[in-house]
């Protein structure tokens, strides 16, 4: 037997007790007649007290040990662990797996490299820290088993290996060996397979599923990640939401023992964008944009000649320099070449450079009926939409910067309403979410007369200005999916090549039906306080999407490549 107990889980109800400990040394610290070890396992650390410094000869950092020794109350409790207030006397100890000297100190305030700690991962996930992200994650797949199993949902497996439909991002191919010539795909979700479930009869369908897509990377994005992926038959969007929401009050309970308050607020898209700029707002701080059309009527001001709008920042005009609002517009470009400009009130005056294009009354206007004291207006000009995301972009930003909400707060809300299609600048149309999701009743009518109307009955569930998940109601009419394809510009041809067996399974009776898919590393990202989605994944890729600790993706041997029927061009 190696262990008796977990490190921390000794307590003063072992005083006197003799135990049996494992872990790995995390410190040795030499105190001449004596020497103490704090002991980690996966639960925590323990202190050993060594009184005989041969057990201890040839030890380092990071060796693997085994020992036994007696339960003793220290007179100098450490209150940074969480049993602190005890230590083991060592009576014996042995060496199970000698260490070398590690690339990077194992703690959770290392200052290693991502780079190098993605190389030696099997050492970085010794950290406290990865490992209680890991716990995290794992304890939000259990409540979603318990909770969906208790409402009835069948947790079913659909295949790895798909067809490839060239929707939304890149595919990961995969070639067969078996019909040369022929390719998989790796599934970017199990979209097609869920609906296949309702139509199958299942009704209600759940799957903690591996999606893969092939797409630019970010801190929030991997190329493979996970999705909590539920579909329903025979629901309401009021009773699918409602239900999604105990799921998420159970999660948050649990691992946060945070208590939602339900119902969520629904906040309508064109809302979302108007008043914070995104269809993911974070809603925890009070920065709202506003249109600024009426207030500046009458400016001279020769290039703003589309929409105006902005939002105002208190106590801000001090830190407002011009190198602040250019370190702003680097961000602010990224959206809208016109960029961002301020107007502030210090000592009672307004600046700002755009003054002198201003009438008296519009900065009477401003000075009086506006700014306070120190307050900023950061505004804009441009297309409705576009102007409206880049000040969304810079409202996030300072958000974060400024400090302005509680960092371990949480803000949850469901925006909904989403517009069924987009337009692109040719006047064609594209999907807004995917050609399958259900138009709102109230807006059939729009299919015919103007399809920039049509509102879908999709939602995102939005958490601290992240989206954690998103979903739909589904067509089930053949009449209004044909009349979407032909929105879409999609031949008979097109829909046949995409969609295939797909669309013939709609031929046989479709239930009503709808679903959502949460991202299980952005739930974890949220519950764990971070903003690294490679902190809540064991082994994740680089933003290049590389393995950093197996190097893969790698050449191949030409064999391999043979049997596949598949040659390799190297691009100079």
């Amino acid at each position: 037997m190696y262990r008796t107990f977990y490190n921390s889980k000794v307590s003063r109800k072992e005083i006197d007790q003799e135990v049996e400990l494992v872990g790995w040394i995390k410190t040795i610290r030499d105190f001449g007649a004596f020497s103490f070890i704090d002991l980690r396992d996966r639960s925590g650390i323990v202190q050993l007290v060594i009184k005989n410094k041969e057990l201890i000869k040839g030890l380092g950092n990071e060796d693997v040990i085994t020992v036994k020794g007696i339960v003793n109350l220290r007179e100098q409790p450490n209150l940074k662990l969480i049993n602190g207030d005890i230590e083991v006397i060592v009576s014996e100890l042995r060496l199970l797996s000698k260490a070398s000297l590690t690339p990077f100190i194992i703690d959770d305030n290392t200052d290693a490299l991502e780079d190098t700690r993605l190389k030696y991962r099997y050492l970085d996930l010794r950290r406290p820290l990865l490992q209680n992200n890991l716990k995290i994650r794992a304890k939000i797949t259990q409540i979603v088993h318990t909770y969906l199993d208790r409402h009835d949902f069948i947790e079913i497996e659909t295949p790895l290996l798909c067809l490839s439909t060239p929707e939304g991002a890149r595919d990961y191919l995969v070639p067969s060996r078996v019909n040369k010539g022929s390719f998989y795909a790796l599934p970017q979700s199990p979209q097609i397979f869920k609906q296949l479930l309702m139509i199958g009869g299942l009704e209600r369908y759940y799957q903690v599923a591996k999606c893969l897509r092939d797409e630019d990377l970010r801190s929030d994005r991997q190329p493979e990640f996970t999705q909590i992926d539920i579909e329903t038959s025979f629901l309401s969007q009021d009773e699918l939401l409602e239900m999604m929401e105990g799921l998420l009050k159970e999660i948050f309970k649990e691992i946060a023992h945070y208590d939602l308050i339900l119902p969520l607020r629904r906040l309508p898209y064109l809302e979302a964008i108007d008043i914070y700029g995104s269809d993911k707002p974070d809603t925890r701080f009070d920065l709202k944009l506003f249109d600024l059309d009426d207030l500046l009527r009458g400016h001279t001001c020769p290039f703003f000649n589309e929409h105006l709008r902005g939002f105002i920042v208190n106590n801000y005009a001090h830190k407002c320099t011009r190198k602040e609002l250019d370190r702003l517009n680097l961000e602010a470009k990224k959206f809208l070449s016109s960029g961002l400009y301020m107007i502030k009130k210090e000592n009672g005056e307004i600046v700002s450079s755009l003054k002198k294009f201003f009438s008296e009354e519009i900065v009477n206007r401003l000075n009086q009926n506006l700014l306070n004291e120190g307050d900023v207006l950061l505004l804009g000009y441009g297309p409705y939409m576009k102007l409206s995301m880049m000040l969304g972009a810079i409202r996030k930003m300072l958000g974060d910067e400024l400090y302005l909400y509680d960092k371990n707060s949480f803000d949850l809300l469901w925006v909904v309403d989403f517009p069924l299609f987009e337009k692109r600048d040719d006047g064609s149309y594209t999907s807004s979410h995917h050609p399958f999701t259900r138009p709102k009743e109230e807006c059939l009518a729009y299919l015919d007369k103007d399809p920039s109307k049509v509102l879908s009955n999709a939602y995102d569930i939005v958490i601290n200005g992240y989206e954690a998940g998103g979903g739909s109601l589904r067509i089930y009419d053949k009449n209004i999916q044909n009349k979407v394809f032909e929105i879409l510009g999609l031949s008979n041809e097109d829909i046949k090549r995409k969609f295939g067996f797909f669309i013939d399974a709609f031929n046989y009776g479709t239930p009503p039906h709808g679903g959502i898919a949460f991202g299980l590393e952005r739930l974890t990202m949220i519950l764990a306080h971070t903003d690294n989605i490679r902190d809540v994944i064991a082994f994740p890729k680089n933003l290049k999407a590389v393995d950093m600790m197996s190097n893969a993706p790698k050449s191949v041997d030409e064999n391999q490549l043979k049997d596949l029927g598949i040659a390799v061009t190297k691009n100079d």
